[in-house]
């Protein structure tokens, strides 16, 4: 078991822009709706094809973040901690396109379950905004850096500049 207040005080280091706005005891509480989870070094915690019934806050270590393209698995980045994982899959229902597998030396996460999160939103809805736009900021972060790459990409294939 982890101390509910050691849990609060990492967030407030590691996920700034989700608990900014919270008070120690919202933070406390938002805890209360999530499952702290170990994961082993290199272990795979979601693969592709599932649907997440979950997502998960970094809270320490690194996540690797991994494709597969004809039987190959090919590294595609990592998440490092104050990260949502899994989130994209969570909210779509829609099956996971990328492998979550621990970093070298393992990672610790907040899980937040379907059940927790609708429960959250019932009885804890200012909670459950901050939530929901730390969610949002995670994805408009995801696509910006998606287009940057992609923008890059076309200057260096083609020497000239995205219209």
């Amino acid at each position: 078991m982890v101390d509910h207040t050691e849990l609060a005080e990492k967030l407030k280091t590691t996920c700034k822009d989700f608990v900014e706005s919270l008070t120690h005891r919202e933070v406390e509480t938002f805890i209360d709706f999530t499952d702290f989870i170990e994961v082993a070094s290199r272990e795979v915690f979601a693969d592709f094809g599932e649907v997440g019934d979950q997502f998960y806050l970094v809270i320490d270590g690194r996540v690797r973040l991994f494709k597969e393209e004809a039987g190959r698995e090919i590294d595609v980045g990592h998440i490092d901690a104050g990260g949502l994982v899994g989130e994209m899959s969570f909210f779509d229902r829609k099956p996971r396109t990328i492998r979550l597998r621990a970093g070298r030396d393992g990672v610790k996460l907040l899980s937040i379950s379907r059940k927790m999160y609708r429960r959250l939103t019932y009885q804890h809805p200012i909670i459950a905004v901050h939530l929901l736009e730390f969610v949002v900021l995670s994805l408009d972060e995801l696509v910006r850096s998606t287009s940057q790459d992609i923008s890059s990409l076309h200057t260096q294939v083609t020497g000239m500049g995205m219209r």
